[in-house]
């Protein structure tokens, strides 16, 4: 366990845990560092932590520490360049009734039963599909942070569900859950430019996506919001969409 000597961080302890099979690369091991104890990381020191490459699951917060690995690249969106693409605009067109809605953060039937059916769609047999009541609350509602839920109605009916912080700079998108019998109408796309107009609206510079990796199919899409940077080495830079 070691311990940072940045003004924010100077609570906090850091530890790196144990070896485990890779959520997203086939075959890799990965490695997570984790800052700790939770009850400390309150909204301005989490915003620092974000800046540096962590994430949140629910009050625990982390970021890849892999021992042979860099392909986590954490990405934030730059609100105040940011112009829709074709296929962005076309998302948006496609979805002139959805209707947003922020809540507090807390649990709800009719969010949870989208939550099982989309991660039965999206993710079957990766563990999630089968959460019950209290894994989905431990991962989506716990939060010792300035977080909201936003849901998403389409004429009444429920369609999209994201868990979003608020920081000082930014917004940090936690993740997205939705209707996937409707995967025409690019929900999960719609999730983050409504969050893009969201942060300019409020006149925040950033929209932080997790991480971007390059070589999982279910990662890679976020570089398809331009511009957008990624945090390299230690320092925040524009990444460039790859020829596809």
């Amino acid at each position: 366990m070691s311990k940072l000597n940045d003004l924010p961080f100077a609570n906090l302890q850091f530890y790196a845990t144990a070896p485990y099979p890779c959520s997203y690369l086939p075959g890799r091991l990965a490695r997570s560092q984790v800052a700790t104890p939770s009850y400390l990381i309150d909204t301005p020191t989490y915003g620092h932590l974000v800046s540096s490459g962590f994430r949140r699951s629910g009050a625990f917060t982390y970021r890849p520490y892999c021992d042979h690995c860099r392909a986590c690249v954490p990405v934030r969106v730059l609100v105040n360049e940011f112009e829709e693409n074709r296929a962005q605009c076309r998302t948006l067109g496609r979805n002139p009734h959805l209707v947003a809605r922020v809540l507090e953060l807390k649990f709800s039937n009719e969010h949870y039963a989208l939550y099982r059916r989309y991660q039965a769609s999206r993710h079957p047999g990766g563990g999630m599909d089968h959460d019950s009541r209290e894994q989905y609350s431990h991962f989506l509602l716990q939060s010792n942070v300035h977080t909201r839920l936003i849901e998403f109605r389409e004429h009444g009916v429920l369609r999209i569900v994201s868990i979003m912080d608020t920081l000082s700079d930014g917004l940090s998108s936690v993740y997205t859950f939705y209707d996937a019998q409707h995967s025409q109408s690019s929900l999960g796309t719609y999730s983050i430019l409504w969050q893009i107009a969201e942060a300019k609206r409020r006149k925040l510079a950033y929209v932080y996506l997790g991480y971007w990796i390059e070589e999982s199919r279910k990662m890679r899409y976020k570089i398809n919001f331009q511009p957008i940077e990624g945090l390299v080495n230690g320092v925040w830079e524009r990444l460039e969409k790859p020829p596809s």
